[in-house]
């Protein structure tokens, strides 16, 4: 029988020492034996990386591994950088990465290899995430995503482009972190790029589909996912919007604008303009006078709003993506 084939986990950390060993021992207890472990972390201030080099200092925690190695740099330098780095390091053509705040369900690397095994084509792959609130006991689950096969995005009849154009109309990937590659299908496109700092997952997905590298999906949990109780409890409640959604409009300028027509590109910067008036005035707020006058402008004065409505509506875009 042929010997498993390598895969590396790289671990993702920042300021992840409240949760970095949950992380660890995840990997340990996966089922596929055959595994490399990297630990990458972006300068964190806390004590991730003390952490990480005390778990591995234990025999059964660094014998289980094929190889082990924890990469540090100086600065911190985004988590784009952060993920370029794990992909040198690694020795395998399989690659999996995990935050240090979340874990791998037992059977993520097992379940991912034999889905790439039966679709030789897929090179790209996601499934389901669990959510948990702060820990991963079984009383703090929230909800999986997605909870229905996600066909506005993997239909099994969409090509990479049409899963490129649905991505230009919006980044409706919503379990990123369940993504496990092949590096050779992020080498095609020239890795991440590293002037992206905050965001990295939604440019790559827009440079593989582009460049026409479907993405593919199986319907099983693999990953869990930490969300943190203040989080949940404050961020969702009290902002009308988060602002990194602000500095990420950038990267659609850059990467979605250009490929989308003109009335949709209009609607968006306006969009965008009534969203840094608000930050300028201090009125991120989600109160309902808040959200009163922020619809009004963004929707109901938006005359970019009125000409998509129009388009919409033409016999010719019944079709459009765009339009739908």
């Amino acid at each position: 029988m042929a010997k498993p084939e390598l895969v590396t986990v790289a671990v993702t950390a920042f300021n992840s020492a409240k949760t970095i060993v949950d992380t660890l021992d995840s990997v340990k207890e996966q089922s596929y034996q055959q595994l490399e472990l990297i630990i990458s972390d972006d300068a964190s201030s806390d004590n991730s990386v003390e952490l990480a080099k005390k778990w591995l200092e234990s025999p059964d925690n660094s014998r289980r591994f094929v190889d082990t190695k924890i990469i540090t740099v100086p600065h911190n330098t985004g988590v784009s950088a952060n993920c370029n780095r794990c992909i040198r390091a690694a020795q395998a053509d399989w690659i999996k990465f995990i935050a240090g705040d979340d874990i791998l369900m037992p059977n993520c690397i097992e379940d991912n290899m034999r889905f790439a095994n039966k679709n030789p084509d897929a090179r790209v792959i996601f499934s389901q995430v669990e959510v948990y609130v702060d820990n991963f006991q079984k009383g703090n689950f929230l909800r999986v995503i997605p909870a229905q096969f996600p066909d506005n995005l993997m239909h099994p009849e969409f090509s990479a482009n049409d899963q490129w154009k649905r991505l230009l109309v919006s980044d409706r990937m919503h379990y990123t972190p369940s993504y496990f590659f092949n590096r050779t299908a992020l080498a095609q496109v020239g890795n991440y790029d590293e002037s992206n700092r905050l965001v990295e997952d939604y440019p790559m997905w827009l440079k593989l589909t582009g460049a026409g590298e479907r993405l593919y999906y199986f319907h099983t949990p693999t990953v869990g996912y930490r969300m943190h109780a203040k989080a949940l409890n404050n961020i969702g409640d009290a902002r009308l919007f988060k602002p990194l959604s602000v500095k990420a409009f950038a990267i659609r300028q850059q990467m979605a604008h250009p490929h989308l027509p003109n009335d949709i590109v209009g609607k968006e910067k306006w969009e965008q303009g009534v969203k840094k008036f608000f930050l300028a005035i201090g009125a991120n707020k989600n109160t309902a006078i808040a959200r009163t006058f922020f619809r009004l402008l963004s929707v109901y004065l938006n005359p970019w709003q009125y000409a998509y409505a129009a388009k919409k509506r033409l016999p010719a875009n019944k079709g459009n993506i765009f339009y739908q």
